[in-house]
């Protein structure tokens, strides 16, 4: 059974760096992302095209780099967390949190008892093909699973310290693209009322003794939130950096092509 390199990063007073996994279903992505040295991934389910079967194996594809991938559910129910769990994720990511209780109750569903209500459904292939026992499985998966709750409304601005305070809880992490629409300013990444609002996430993260995080856009965002206290960074989608290259080169050949 591996550590979760992620949270020992963190753990260290070290920033994670990493990026989104969201619409290419194929295991060259994770040994891409290897290769590009990440510490983590925010594989997404909510709004990926991602079947059960995929993520799966993407999961499985993750387990053969040394990266921590994390998955966003699409919702709190348990069989997602689950499902995503047994397949090989090493974190969950929790969407549009604002209600304390319903997250605190989607963090006990993560954890095997007597910290939570997890059931049991793990073999050989999820601890490695190691030899464990139930007591060493259950306590290593209970310390090393992330648990982010995501921050993405005004709303769960005013519920901050009760997020932040939930048992077992490792993280609040801001999606500023819903946040940013939810204060008025979609899309003003550097707008003065999002920046103090993620600000704030930042402030109650350091009062409780988690990790803020951030998924952003580019690596200027990145450089931005990592200077202002950001500890577990995301930066872009393996789909934006394909298009990003794939326009400027189709722009370049076109432009080549005009002036033969």
């Amino acid at each position: 059974m591996r550590p979760n390199k992620t949270k020992a990063i963190l753990a260290a007073g070290e920033v994670a760096v990493g990026i989104a996994h969201s619409q290419i279903g194929t295991a060259e992505v994770p040994k891409m992302f290897q290769a590009a040295a990440m510490d983590w991934v925010f594989l997404d389910s909510e709004h990926s095209p991602f079947s059960s079967d995929t993520l799966h194996e993407l999961l499985r594809a993750y387990r053969m780099t040394d990266i921590t991938a994390v998955v966003r559910v699409c919702d709190f129910q348990y069989d997602l967390v689950a499902r995503a769990l047994d397949s090989g994720a090493e974190g969950i990511i929790f969407p549009r949190c604002e209600d304390p209780d319903q997250l605190a109750r989607a963090v006990r569903g993560a954890k095997f008892p007597p910290q939570g209500r997890r059931g049991f459904g793990l073999g050989p292939p999820q601890i490695g093909y190691q030899t464990a026992s139930f007591d060493e499985i259950v306590s290593h998966c209970n310390q090393e699973t992330l648990m982010i709750a995501q921050v993405e409304s005004a709303r769960a601005l005013d519920r901050l310290p009760d997020l932040a305070s939930v048992e077992g809880l490792d993280s609040l992490l801001v999606g500023p693209a819903d946040l940013s629409i939810s204060l008025g300013v979609g899309g003003q990444w550097y707008d003065a009322k999002l920046v103090g609002a993620i600000e704030r996430v930042i402030a109650a993260c350091e009062e409780r003794g988690i990790w803020p995080a951030i998924q952003v856009r580019d690596g200027a965002l990145a450089e931005f939130w990592i200077e202002r206290g950001m500890k577990l960074i995301g930066c872009s989608t393996e789909v934006a950096l394909m298009w990003g290259a794939v326009k400027d080169l189709g722009g370049r050949l076109r432009r080549l092509a005009s002036e033969a």
